[in-house]
Parts: structure tokens; sequence; C-alpha cells
């Protein structure tokens, strides 16, 4: 069999995979089949590969899910990741203190990583980033502090940035390698780094390093995310020496 034809149809059933994810009601097969773009036989035997393998399922209207084979993996290897299991008793502390969001995050070429969130325990506003979702490095505080202990010239910086623009998620958002510079000198100098509504419009952030697996260099770091008429920025900062003590043995 062709080798090339294997990786296309393999590609297929993972788009149909990935899709679904995008559906937690279901999605049926016209609808899959005009996401996916593919042939409605393709996507049929996409879906019945994945559900031979336990990874979707199709409920009682006859619409695809996620499925329980699928949802268990994944819960699985996100527990026994020792970094979020260990990290996540600070989060819930730093939630419920504040009454904002708190994520774990860790930095992955030009973007971060979202390895654990914990909303807080009341309130009706709550923010929209999951699990594994991304984000651009430099609109983030997690990811300018990050960023902050490996790029210490301006140089490495624009070395960094390469040819390809800065992505601009709002107006505040660092769009040159010489402004990106001074705000990781900055945040280096005090130990934490800032988003000031640079990634959403209308959450700010305050991130401090995690040191989970060395003594020398950041794991990952922990942010506070505030809705700004809630929390301002200027909260965050002013109670940056509790945040820091809440990590415990992560400083």
């Amino acid at each position: 069999m062709d080798t090339t034809h294997q990786l296309v149809g393999s590609d297929r059933v993972l788009a149909v995979l990935k899709e679904l994810a995008r559906h937690p009601d279901g999605a049926g097969l016209e609808e899959l089949t005009r996401a996916i773009g593919s042939p409605k036989p393709t996507v049929h035997r996409a879906l019945a590969a994945l559900r031979r393998a336990g990874l979707a399922d199709q409920d009682e209207r006859g619409r695809y899910v996620l499925g329980d084979e699928f949802l268990r993996m994944a819960f699985a290897h996100h527990e026994l990741r020792p970094e979020q299991v260990r990290i996540r008793p600070v989060l819930e502390t730093l939630a419920a203190r504040f009454g904002e969001t708190a994520h774990y995050a860790v930095l992955d070429g030009r973007e971060i990583v979202y390895r654990a969130k914990v909303d807080p325990p009341s309130g009706a506003v709550r923010l929209t980033s999951t699990i594994g979702g991304r984000n651009p490095a430099h609109a983030t505080g997690v990811g300018k502090l990050l960023l902050a202990y490996r790029l210490d010239s301006l140089d490495a910086v624009r070395d960094w940035v390469g040819d390809e623009p800065l992505v601009r998620r709002t107006a505040n958002t660092l769009g040159d390698a010489d402004d990106l510079f001074r705000e990781l000198r900055r945040s280096r100098e005090r130990g934490y780094a800032v988003d000031d509504q640079e990634n959403e419009v209308g959450v700010n952030c305050l991130a401090v390093p995690v040191y989970a697996t060395s003594p020398a260099t950041p794991s990952g770091a922990i942010s506070i995310s505030a809705l700004t008429y809630r929390t301002p920025l200027a909260t965050l900062t002013d109670a940056v020496d509790e945040v820091r003590h809440a990590l415990g043995a992560f400083r």
C-alpha cells in the first residue's frame, strides 16, 4: 500500500477527531463533512475507525461525540503529569484568595501552553482559557516572564522574534523586538511579569516563576488572570509578595 495515502488517511482521521472536540454536544455526519472538507464516505470511514478504537461514539440522536476511551486517556495523561498535580493546590489557593482565575503555563517556542487552570469558586464571569490552549508568549504575563529567563540580550530577543511580525492581539500588545527586550528586562529585574490587557481587552494578569524541577530555571509560571473591572492590575502587583508566599516550595 502506498505510504503517502496511508499518511493522508491518518491525517483525515485526526482532523475528524479534532473537529469532534469542538462539538461537546455532538455533530452530525453532514456537519463534519462540511467542516473537514472531505467527501462524506471518507469522513464516515474515519468515524468508523475512531469508533472501533473507542475514541468516538454516537449518541441516541445519531450525532457523533468524543468517546469515553479518548476522555479516559486524555484525563489520565493529564493527571499523571507531576507538575500539574503538584501545582494545583497553589492555584486553588490563589483562585479562592483573589476570586479570579489562576493558571500554570509553560513555554513552547513562540507560544505558551496552559497546563493547569482553576477558576474562582464563585463569580458569574469566568475566562475562556482551556487546559492545553495556547497564546502568543509575548502577549501574556506568563510568556514574558519565561522569555525573560531565556532571552537576556537584545540580540537574543531579535533572534527569537526573527522575520515573523509579533502578533498584535490588542492595542497594548508589544509590537517589536526593542519594546519586548525592555519589557523582559523589567520583568527579570522585579521577578514578575504583567499583562496589561495585551492578550485580551478587559483582562490583565500577574505572573511569577515556578521552580518545580530545578532551583535555577523556572519550569513554568503561575498567573492570576483577572477581569480589569473586578480586579485592577495594581491590586495584583501590590499583592505580589503574597502570591510568591503561596508558592511555598516552588519559589
